[in-house]
This record gives C-alpha cells, structure tokens and sequence, in this order.
C-alpha cells in the first residue's frame, strides 16, 4: 500500500490527485490490475469527474452546498455535520483500471480528494491489486 498526504486550503474544496495516484503506480511498478483510492477520513472522500472545465468542480460543490446546507439544525455537536453526510454520498473509495502501468481514465477524467471539513492535513491510500 502506498500513502501519500494531501493539504487542503478550504472547507469545501476538491483536490485533483490524478498525477499522485499514477506516482503510486510508477513507484511500485504496477503494470494491469485494478486500484483502489482509499480516504481515511469521516469528512472527506474521494471521486471522479472532470479535469478539463474548472467550472464542474464549483457547480458540485455549489450543488451540495445547497442540498447539505452548513447549518441546518444538525444533532451532531462538533458543528460538521454537512461535512459528514457530504462525504457520505461522495465516498471514501473509489477503484480504477490500471493497464501497462497506466491509469485508464477518460479523456477528461481526473481523481479528486474532496475536502468537507478543512483546511486540514490528510491523506490519501492507494491499494493495488
């Protein structure tokens, strides 16, 4: 398994973490199998979606910002509960086709760390198989 650590700036912000993840595959030497992208955190996730446009980024974030508002009457005393459920739908994993040491993405498909509760020092797993 490798780790690799990730800094986010912002409560709310997706990190693309392509490039790092391939790091991952180069240094062990991988060549054809699956990955999985592994986040070890209740307040964040991980995700695919598109690299090219910066704008999909802002309208998902602008989208669960409107359907988990920050402050909505939440139970949870440590004032993130949006972060919590925000992270749930988005995932803590998400596996991808690894073939002749490359990942095999779309053309314009990029593998995001998604911050919920920063800004905050974390960490990404990459397990591959």
């Amino acid at each position: 398994m490798e780790v690799f650590p990730v800094r986010t700036t912002q409560r709310h912000q997706f990190v693309d973490v392509t490039d790092k993840v391939q790091k991952c595959i180069d240094e062990a030497g991988f060549k054809d199998g699956l990955v999985c992208v592994f986040v070890p955190h209740t307040t964040a996730g991980v995700t695919m979606n598109e690299n090219a446009d910066p704008d999909v980024v802002v309208d998902v974030l602008e989208t669960l910002a409107k359907v988990i508002p920050e402050r909505a009457g939440y139970r949870h005393v440590e004032g993130n509960s949006d972060s919590h459920v925000k992270s749930s739908l988005i995932a803590p994993s998400l596996i991808a086709i690894v073939e002749d040491g490359r990942l095999k993405l779309g053309t314009w498909q990029a593998i995001y760390f998604t911050e919920f509760d920063g800004p905050r020092n974390r960490q990404c797993w990459v397990k591959m198989i």
